[in-house]
């Protein structure tokens, strides 16, 4: 994943975002609409920045903002049938398997996933 890192940036454009923008749609929970307090502490910013990036998402047509249904002062963010869909393609691309990995045998593909298995806790997989 690190090494994939580079190529967010890259990612990220093909979809029309910034980095930021692309990390706050990922951060988004699709089932669950989250008032624009919420985003800025779990993501840990000021509420400016939350606003800049989710304008940026509404731009394109992956998020809207509504009205929380029991207080109006408040918005919510979700996203749409679009930022779900770019959302997905987003995390396919960026958890493909890198050219290095594909070029293995099932043996060694097997092997490796031994090897791994014996060096994290089984916990932590899940």
């Amino acid at each position: 994943m690190m090494t994939r890192k580079e190529q967010f940036p890259a990612i990220a454009a093909s979809f029309g975002l910034n980095p930021g923008a692309m990390h706050a749609l990922l951060q988004l929970d699709p089932s669950e609409p989250q008032s624009m307090s919420t985003l800025a502490g779990a993501w840990k910013c000021d509420a400016s920045n939350v606003t800049w990036l989710i304008d940026r998402l509404e731009e394109n047509g992956l998020v809207e903002r509504r009205a929380h249904p029991h207080d109006r002062r408040v918005r919510t963010v979700l996203l749409t049938r679009k930022g779900a869909k770019v959302r997905s393609q987003i995390e396919a691309r960026m958890f493909e398997a890198p050219d290095a990995f594909r070029e293995l045998s099932a043996r060694d593909l097997d092997a490796l996933a031994r090897i791994l298995h014996k060096l994290v806790p089984h916990e932590s997989l899940r």
